[in-house]
């Protein structure tokens, strides 16, 4: 199997979306892909089944914020400071969907622990959360205020969110690698009672955390994308193919 790696950079959250889904669709047999991206301008994402009226649309508009639905469940997420990741497989390597989420987990903890040792000590969620009852909950609107079983997280506190779909003979699985504090800005765009807002920043606060809250030093964030390609390589027992000519031909068509 060809396992292509793409950089893409700074794109728009309807490109990176869009693009994701094309490579779920065009993705062969015998080939996989390992891609990492990031946003610009900052965008929140909604989960494929949340409805558009959680976000204040017009804040957004005036601060210059995307909003975009993803192909995956979960819910809304500010994207912003961080390192997103997709992984597509098709589904044909002896993996379940489950193994392929704990793999790609495993990959991004050996990258992360490569950037920096003070990472070692993070962990997978053991714990599958109700979710049916967390969404009824006012934080149930914000994809960080839980972690699902094998995320990632730092000391009981969230550090990488991912969500997982099944398309025809592939698997598509993204996620955030939270790098600065600026996501903790979602709550400024909800459309929750102002007197839940205090208590829902307060939720993100205590449950989730960053790369750079953790080492206190700002990120490197070409040192963090060779450490994860380093750290995927060496769990997937792989070869990455760099490959920039899938996306350009996006671009173009």
């Amino acid at each position: 199997m060809i396992w292509h790696f793409i950089e893409s950079g700074f794109r728009t959250g309807q490109h990176n979306m869009d693009f994701d889904i094309h490579l779920a669709k065009n993705c062969s047999d015998d080939e996989a892909f390992f891609r990492l991206y990031r946003w610009n301008p900052y965008c929140i994402s909604l989960g494929a089944n949340q409805n558009i009226t959680d976000i204040n649309i017009l804040k957004t508009k005036a601060d210059n914020i995307d909003i975009v639905t993803r192909p995956t469940g979960g819910r809304a997420i500010l994207h912003a400071e961080e390192i997103t990741y997709s992984v597509i497989i098709p589904l044909n390597q002896q993996l379940s969907p489950k193994d392929i989420y704990n793999k790609i987990s495993l990959a991004l903890i050996k990258g992360l622990v490569a950037y920096n040792p003070q990472l070692q000590d993070i962990e997978l969620e053991n714990f599958q959360p109700d979710f049916p009852s967390l969404l009824k909950q006012p934080s149930g609107v914000m994809c960080f205020a839980s972690t699902a079983k094998n995320e990632v997280k730092f000391n009981g506190k969230k550090l990488v969110g991912s969500a997982q779909r099944k398309m025809d003979k592939v698997v598509l699985q993204h996620g955030s690698i939270l790098c600065g504090r600026f996501h903790q800005k979602l709550t400024d765009y909800l459309n929750n009672d102002q007197s839940q807002i205090a208590d829902l920043n307060l939720e993100l606060t205590n449950r989730t955390t960053e790369i750079e809250s953790i080492l206190k030093q700002e990120v490197d964030y070409s040192k963090l994308i060779k450490s994860l390609i380093k750290g995927f390589e060496s769990e997937w027992n792989i070869q990455l193919q760099l490959n920039t000519g899938i996306e350009n031909s996006f671009e173009n068509s």
